[in-house]
């Protein structure tokens, strides 16, 4: 399959075309059913005779190229309707009936809030230009009016998320004007699946209630279903959270498709580089170290404890707390013994072959370097975060 992206270097585009390449170079297998052969990127910088060679050899189109933040106006229904016609009228030129996906707004739904839009306008009458299209020459048209978008891209231009992102990051100031105000967000990965889901021919089709979409097996358009809805105030107090992490330690809860997730991971690329590195504290004495490296709000802490060669640590007991303990470097020796039975077991460990060891409650237990001369490093979990006022920890050795 060749595959042309207009927009190629846009916010949308640079992400799909990274991933369709990680499908061409099999770097991604995910997605078995899908076989690409080439790739013809079209942007600002490529000429009407490359958009001319595209489309003669395209088997697919992904129409991104567009216009959103014009000085005129009126460039609106230039950049997103007459492209779009130079575009058409290339593949009619050559005969190509490859499936071609427009890539619209919500705002063209030209309801509610964007009832006067003139991007909205122009976005309809580009979705109105493909279903004609479509009509016309019997080619398969996907149109997609995507919601606000999440992903990396120019702070200060077209996406309240990314601004806010980058000001946190970076300490720049920032003004919320209404924390209830309510935003749909696609995250970009989300979209790229769904545009691999096209490919595939497996796309989900929608109908609109004002800008709302509803799944409809017939509907006239497509659609993500993997939005979020959340208000800028969620958002704002969130990446303050994320910014903290680095300080307090605690990583906030982000379960498997959470928003939080997302956010994160796109909170992450607007990090200066010096903001790479953190410092962690490490809690040093004549026996070794240990240092708490991760808290979380309802799964505990994960910490690593290095011992000098021939020192022994811990030599307690907990009521209810447990913890793993896994040795990654070094030779030791793990004991632990029953406070209220005298049983005991011992475990012998080390980083060539590595294992998980259980602190059982109510066992006192130790772990012992048998290196004489290497250290004994050990990554340490714990299902709760240490709190000095209620340690439930207790000396005794075993």
């Amino acid at each position: 399959m060749k595959i042309l992206v207009t927009g190629a270097k846009g916010m949308v585009g640079t992400a799909l075309v990274a991933n369709l390449k990680n499908i061409k170079d099999d770097k991604n297998r995910t997605r078995p059913n899908l076989h690409i052969d080439e790739i013809y990127e079209y942007d600002l910088d490529s000429t009407y005779e490359d958009l001319e060679k595209y489309c003669k050899k395209a088997d697919f189109v992904f129409h991104l190229a567009g216009v959103n933040r014009p000085e005129n106006p009126a460039d609106f229904m230039k950049g997103n309707f007459g492209f779009s016609s130079d575009l058409l009228n290339l593949l009619k030129k050559y005969e190509n009936k490859a499936t071609i996906m427009l890539s619209s707004s919500i705002q063209a739904t030209l309801a509610g809030r964007f009832n006067n839009s003139e991007y909205g306008r122009s976005k309809k009458a580009g979705e109105e230009l493909f279903f004609a299209y479509e009509e016309e020459t019997g080619a398969k048209v996907a149109v997609y009016r995507f919601p606000n978008l999440m992903g990396h891209s120019r702070p200060k231009y077209n996406s309240a998320v990314s601004t806010f992102c980058w000001a946190v990051a970076n300490d720049e100031e920032f003004t919320v004007n209404d924390r209830r105000a309510q935003l749909e967000l696609l995250y970009i990965d989300d979209l790229v699946e769904g545009m691999f889901d096209l490919l595939e021919n497996k796309e989900a089709h929608c109908e609109f209630d004002g800008v709302e979409a509803v799944a409809d097996t017939n509907g006239r358009y497509c659609y993500v279903p993997m939005t979020h809805k959340v208000t800028l105030g969620e958002v704002v107090d969130l990446l303050q959270q994320f910014k903290e992490q680095s300080k307090t330690l605690m990583m906030p809860k982000m379960p498997e498709g959470s928003f939080a997730k997302k956010l994160y991971s796109l909170y992450l690329t607007y990090l200066p580089t010096d903001k790479f590195k953190y410092e962690l504290k490490m809690n040093c004495d004549d026996r070794g170290n240990f240092t708490e490296l991760i808290h979380t709000a309802d799964c505990g802490q994960i910490s690593i404890n290095i011992s000098k060669p021939g020192i022994t640590k811990g030599q307690h007991w907990h009521n209810s707390k447990w913890e793993i303990f896994i040795v990654v470097a070094g030779h030791g020796l793990i004991q632990e013994r029953n406070i209220n039975t005298g049983e005991t077991v011992e475990f012998e460990v080390t980083g060539d072959k590595i294992e998980a060891i259980y602190m059982i409650p109510g066992w006192t237990h130790n772990i012992i370097n048998l290196s004489e001369t290497e250290n004994l490093v050990t990554v340490m979990t714990c299902n709760e975060i240490f709190n000095p006022e209620k340690p439930d920890t207790f000396f005794e050795a075993v």
